[in-house]
């Protein structure tokens, strides 16, 4: 009687065990980031033969850097929530050919306030957008909704994944950088409502093609101190990077 009630006991407790087992993978498996093994390529823009290097994620195309497409540049002083604006870090003049031999736009691309962004779409929530912009042919501005889902199929410390590794561009620490999704996020910095420029190599902000109100539109940015994603509203007439999503 006492093996018998002792057998069942040690089957009851193998049962607990292999219970406890299953639930604990079963956490751990909803828990786990995406498995990342990135896709890679280039393409040229055919407005100005500029080559980009550009990254699949999630089934989507993103550029891997930041948009360098500029048809005009102005100082920082210049400053408009409704006309368009293209600015390059640091330059304050208005030659093209001037601001093109800068260090800071063959790094950073080019600061775009919302209206050169937009290039005079109309503001969009859906995913996919629907709205060129300032994009290539064949690519699209994103709207709010397409950051958050990138965001959300990152997971956790998606800013991490997003970052370009290192301190050669970014502040130390530029906490938890790992780049993993290949995204390849550089600290651009920004063009100001100071009507300056700011932050560089501290901040990466970027445009969304989604309105906020009628002076504000929606953006996303990562930080030097931060694994995580934020994403928020500002004036138009500030200057952010962008990066464009192939069609």
């Amino acid at each position: 009687m006492g093996n018998e009630y002792k057998m069942k006991q040690e089957n009851i407790n193998n049962k607990i065990g292999l219970f406890l087992m299953v639930f604990a993978l079963l956490i751990i498996g909803c828990s786990k980031d995406p498995i990342l093994n990135p896709e890679i390529g280039t393409f040229t823009d055919s407005q100005d033969n500029h080559v980009y290097q550009w990254v699949r994620i999630s089934g989507q195309i993103w550029m891997a850097e930041n948009l360098a497409y500029l048809p005009s540049v102005s100082p920082s002083s210049a400053k408009s929530e409704t006309s368009y604006y293209f600015y390059v870090y640091g330059y304050e003049g208005t030659s093209i050919s001037e601001a093109k031999n800068l260090t800071n736009y063959s790094i950073y691309g080019v600061l775009y306030n919302w209206p050169a962004a937009m290039n005079g779409a109309f503001s969009s929530t859906m995913n996919p957008s629907g709205i060129q912009g300032i994009c290539p042919s064949g690519w699209h501005l994103p709207s709010d909704a397409e950051w958050t889902a990138l965001i959300a199929y990152l997971g956790r410390s998606a800013g991490s994944k997003m970052k370009e590794t290192g301190i050669n561009h970014w502040t130390s620490p530029n906490s938890g950088a790992t780049n993993a999704s290949g995204f390849t996020a550089l600290p651009g910095g920004y063009r100001g409502l100071n009507r300056r420029f700011n932050n560089l190599d501290d901040i990466a902000l970027f445009w969304a093609a989604s309105e906020y109100d009628a002076l504000r539109a929606r953006y996303c940015s990562l930080r030097y101190y931060t694994e995580s994603v934020h994403r928020d509203f500002s004036n138009k007439s500030r200057g952010f990077s962008v990066r464009c999503v192939k069609d």
